[in-house]
């Protein structure tokens, strides 16, 4: 497991930068990965709330990287750029639904990329109260939903890029509240799995 304590700046294309995305750092990652024969398939998971419509662009039609976005279908961008796949959700929806597409939909992005490697983008941009982000996730729904995506990645057994993505709470010290939630989740989900197998 990796962590960026910043990072997955999703909208930046291959020739310029969009939004406050000045290059897109999860492709570089995966280029890299890929370039040096340290992964053959790669799985960008992409959670923030905005479509990350320049990494779909780089990664268009590229066997060894498998794109799956789940976002606000009504928000930025306005034209989406196709992903491997992408989940538009409506405004307003909440943990229960959004945990449910999830589910099934992780479980089907795993099942078609067949990775080596997961960047996880877990923006918190989906959080109830978020200036652009017009969805209505709890914060223990974002618990939920990291914790999810922790576990699933684990249980088949594959290394994880963790980047933050977006966020835009009411204050700075709010969305770093958000923020630090998915490095939580993954601490307990590393301890978990290091005390099973030290007792298995």
């Amino acid at each position: 497991m990796a962590m960026n304590i910043a990072g997955g700046t999703h909208h930046a294309y291959s020739d310029r930068g969009e939004a406050f995305c000045m290059l897109n750092d999860q492709a570089i990652g995966a280029h890299f990965l890929l370039d040096q024969n340290l992964a053959k398939r790669i799985l960008i998971l992409d959670l923030d709330v905005h479509q990350g419509n320049g990494t779909a662009a780089i990664f268009h039609n590229d066997p060894e990287a498998y794109t799956f976005s789940i976002h606000g279908e009504k928000n930025f961008p306005a034209r989406k750029t196709r992903s491997t796949l992408d989940i538009g959700l409506p405004c307003g929806t909440g943990d229960d639904r959004y945990m449910e597409v999830l589910r099934e939909a992780l479980t089907r992005a795993i099942a078609e990329s067949g990775p080596d490697c997961v960047f996880y983008l877990a923006g918190v941009d989906p959080a109830e109260g978020d200036r652009y982000g017009r969805m209505r996730l709890t914060r223990d729904g974002l618990e939920r939903r990291d914790r999810f995506v922790l576990e699933t990645v684990r249980d088949a057994g594959l290394p994880i890029v963790l980047l933050l993505s977006g966020g835009y709470a009411a204050t700075p010290v709010h969305t770093a509240e958000l923020h630090a939630i998915v490095f939580r989740q993954a601490k307990k989900v590393f301890l978990a799995h290091r005390s099973r197998a030290a007792t298995g």
